[in-house]
């Protein structure tokens, strides 16, 4: 006999995404939505965080303790539930309507502006999911007349408080950024403050409501909205311990530490070292914690040290010189005293050195971690000519023995990363996948903590060049945009993506991603072809 409490059934596809997510593909948002809930309620063992797209939902798992295949038994056994809305919240969000695009959404949708204001602000939007940046909220279950394309050329900034539309969702950009949204308005209310706790003001399953306000009430409400204090305001302090400063630098130096996981609720990634390899490298050689945050240098550098200290090299080999005389290479600890002057030089292979001291640095985290995230903001300042960071002088272990220093790839070499193909292998002829493997890619100069933009002699183009609904992404993913030259997301990427991603490195090799200089060349190498971890349908309740 059939369950009568039984509706109906969800298809569902589970698709790799790397070496510890998958990403789950549903019908619709709502599913979405339901699948999410029901996850955050019962989660499943070893899930450490979750993404929601439009009709996605990407989970990141710990692989030593379990993996897609078991996951994927887990889910068959689910069954969906409708988000209770009993919770929800109800939040009014002031708008002057005058962005620059409300006149093409009213082209757009056929409608007069001030019908494209009034359909804005009749209905609640409820929070769906966040994404883009800290505080970017996706909202759904507005008007359907409101369904507008995104812009054909993104803009490059976006300044903070723009309500825009796309899609069938409504958003507001919390920070300045560059985006595609088509902009109907402004909001004097700031979606993103560290000294909020959340910071972000809108959460999954919050129902928003858009008010029409004047141009006196807007300049009220933005009077009475006091800037919030800086997150890396603590970048500098200086204590008795002692302290580290910088008296050279041709470019901007970065604390990073192993990042912040489990704040993707709010829009945020884990940002964090580049090379977490050589950050654990580091430490052990310094008889410190295994995340103990160090300097991110590229470039070289020079520092002061004005107390008796213990430091160390890893990464990209380097030269040390101390005191103008005394040259020693990288890779093993070194005794400081007083006043003394280190100096590194440019490495000579890979891109990024980290520099620690026993003790780590006395810093005040954000959101949990001391990591600088140059896409999101979040996190201390970078550190330039004259600042100074104080000594912690944490408690540490022994410190350890010189470790090898590792052969990195240099300018004009060609290093081969394994890959794992999808989740969005299938959106690309078997032609453009053998292009992806067959031909070498070069690293190019506009490449950051964001992502290696990469150049190939044959782009990956697709026959339908229509974007994704948005859906979660990970370190590592090989993301390609219309332009057909990919795109490889490194520590820094946004947490979700409106283009397919062909692929992503192994994750025995995003270390060694980090460290291809501008100039190198990547060729892809897939572990194995690409095939879906499973399909069935899911059940829905009533």
């Amino acid at each position: 006999m059939t369950d009568p409490r039984v509706e109906s059934a969800a298809p569902l596809r589970i698709l790799p995404s790397g070496s510890s997510a998958i990403l789950v593909e549903l019908p619709d948002l709502a599913d979405t939505m339901a699948l999410l809930a029901d996850l955050q309620t019962d989660p499943l063992h070893g899930v450490l965080e979750m993404v929601a797209g439009a009709r996605t939902l990407s989970v990141r798992f710990d692989p030593h303790v379990t993996s897609a295949t078991e996951l994927t038994s887990a889910l068959a056994l689910r069954r969906l539930h409708p988000p209770r809305l009993d919770s929800q919240r109800t939040l009014e969000i002031p708008v002057r309507y005058d962005g620059e695009d409300l006149a093409e959404v009213a082209r757009l949708t056929g409608l007069s502006e001030t019908e494209v204001i009034r359909r804005h602000t009749e209905r609640p939007w409820t929070v769906a999911f966040g994404g883009c940046a800290p505080g970017f909220a996706y909202l759904s279950g507005g008007d359907p007349a409101l369904d507008v394309p995104r812009r054909k050329a993104p803009r490059t900034r976006i300044p903070a408080g723009a309500v825009a539309l796309a899609g069938c969702f409504s958003g507001v950009y919390p920070t300045a950024s560059p985006g595609g949204w088509q902009i109907i308005g402004t909001t004097p209310v700031r979606m993103w403050d560290l000294t909020r706790q959340p910071p972000a003001l809108l959460s999954a399953g919050d129902r928003v409501r858009f008010v029409e306000i004047s141009d006196s009430r807007y300049a009220e409400i933005a009077a009475q909205t006091h800037a919030a204090p800086r997150s890396d305001d603590a970048a500098h302090m200086v204590g008795a311990q002692g302290r580290l400063t910088v008296t050279k630098s041709p470019f901007p130096i970065l604390l990073q530490d192993a990042g912040r996981g489990g704040q993707t609720a709010q829009g945020v990634s884990a940002s964090g070292v580049m090379d977490l390899g050589a950050l654990r490298s580091l430490n052990r050689m310094l008889g410190n914690p295994p995340d103990c945050a160090a300097l991110e240098i590229t470039g070289g550098a020079s520092f002061r040290i004005d107390v008796p200290a213990v430091l160390a090299v890893a990464g990209a080999p380097c030269g040390i010189t101390i005191n103008s005389t005394l040259r020693l290479p990288s890779h093993q600890p070194i005794a400081l005293d007083a006043g003394d002057e280190v100096t590194l030089s440019p490495p000579a292979s890979g891109v990024r050195a980290l520099l620690g001291l026993r003790g780590g640095f006395k810093v005040e985290p954000v959101l949990g971690s001391l990591a600088t995230d140059t896409l999101a903001g979040l996190g201390p300042a970078p550190l330039s000519s004259g600042d100074s960071l104080a000594l912690a002088d944490a408690p540490a272990i022994a410190v350890g023995d010189p470790e090898p220093a590792p052969d990195l790839p240099r300018a004009g070499e060609t290093v081969t990363l394994d890959i794992l193909l999808g989740p969005r292998a299938d959106a690309f002829t078997p032609e453009m996948l053998a292009l992806l493997t067959g031909q070498e890619w070069e690293v190019s100069q506009q490449s950051s903590r964001v992502g290696l933009r990469l150049n190939g002699a044959h782009p990956l183009l697709r026959d339908d060049a229509t974007e994704l609904p948005s859906e979660g992404t990970v370190r590592g993913a090989i993301q390609v945009p219309h332009s057909g030259q990919p795109v490889l997301f490194m520590a820094d990427h946004p947490l979700t993506g409106g283009y397919p991603v062909i692929g992503v490195v192994a994750a025995h090799h995003l270390d060694l991603a980090a460290q291809i200089p501008p100039g190198a060349r990547i060729r892809f190498r897939p572990l194995a072809p690409f095939a879906e971890i499973g399909a069935f349908e899911l059940e829905r309740s009533l």
